[in-house]
């Protein structure tokens, strides 16, 4: 994460990081921690929800002064990137935040502050379409709620790292957004990707976002000196891989799959699962789940094999 200017204090070298009351602290950062404020109805939800994807551990609507012992536990263990949501639902305790910020860096964290905001009329319009009331309209009149909250948020807003305005922001530009400014090294990886070799009679993954059937293809089980090898022998794969069938259907797969993910990623997918089925999930499914995991890790995807039914046999 980039910009991170809330350093952990100096420390003397004799110093290491305080993990619990008894312990000394240090200047070495233990990990990150965004705090996500801003505006309600500003999309804070939604924003949450991207840094879950990015595999941060998450907590929505904490206590100000519940940040400094949070975090203290956290040292203790291995969460090193978190995502808090801050805001004024902690009505009277979160004038308290500033000042629990400030201690952070003591137990070893760095963090930035992310600041939600949005116009007033796309406020006003996204209260009225969830018929929610705003948690400061005190006679029920949104408008003075939101005038009330931007008072209020003024000096956490003038702190703040980043600000994302969300009036013309759908979700998933939201979320890419949040990907630029956060983690452009993400983008190397913008999508997981799950290849899921399976056999038909065990049933099908539910999981699946795309699945295909390749028992078209001749099976190596009706080979005696194949039958109990698998898909990850040499001679299985020799097998599957010199048929006619198996070269034209990689082709078209692969040409379906260069069109498919970009638009998968674009419209924010972060996971991809991708199903190759057989009979029994032990040498077709197999060969291929290996070929088209290896095609797209050449393409640049984080790709994962995974062979579900091989220990039944």
């Amino acid at each position: 994460m980039e910009n991170l200017n809330k350093e952990p204090k100096a420390s003397d070298e004799t110093e290491s990081f305080q993990k619990s009351e008894s312990q000394e602290k240090t200047s070495a950062p233990l990990g990150e921690i965004v705090i996500i404020t801003g505006l309600s109805g500003a999309g804070k939800s939604w924003a949450l929800k991207c840094f879950e994807d990015l595999e941060f551990f998450c907590v929505d609507n904490l206590l100000p002064a519940l940040i400094p012992k949070f975090v203290q536990l956290c040292a203790t263990s291995d969460l090193n990137q978190i995502a808090l949501v801050i805001d004024i639902r902690g009505r009277r305790f979160f004038k308290e935040l500033i000042s629990a910020l400030k201690e952070i860096p003591d137990y070893g964290f760095r963090y930035q502050i992310l600041f939600m905001e949005a116009s007033d009329a796309m406020l006003v319009r996204r209260y009225s379409e969830t018929r929610r009331k705003h948690p400061l309209a005190q006679r029920g009149r949104v408008m003075e709620g939101i005038q009330i909250e931007r008072k209020q948020l003024e000096e956490i807003k003038g702190l703040a790292d980043r600000i994302i305005e969300t009036t013309n922001l759908t979700p998933n530009q939201l979320k890419r957004e949040i990907t630029n400014l956060f983690f452009p090294a993400h983008d190397g990886f913008p999508i997981n990707i799950n290849v899921v070799a399976f056999g038909f009679k065990f049933g099908i993954p539910l999981d699946a976002d795309l699945m295909f059937d390749v028992r078209f293809l001749p099976n190596p089980y009706y080979v005696e000196e194949l039958q109990s090898l698998t898909g990850n022998n040499e001679a299985v794969k020799d097998y599957v891989l010199r048929q006619n069938q198996t070269d034209e259907f990689l082709s078209r797969l692969f040409s379906l799959l260069e069109f498919l993910i970009p638009q998968y990623i674009q419209e924010g997918k972060s996971s991809l699962t991708i199903a190759i089925g057989c009979t029994g999930g032990k040498h077709r499914s197999i060969v291929l789940a290996n070929e088209l995991a290896r095609f797209l890790e050449n393409t640049g995807y984080r790709v994962q094999a995974e062979y579900r039914d091989l220990k039944i046999h």
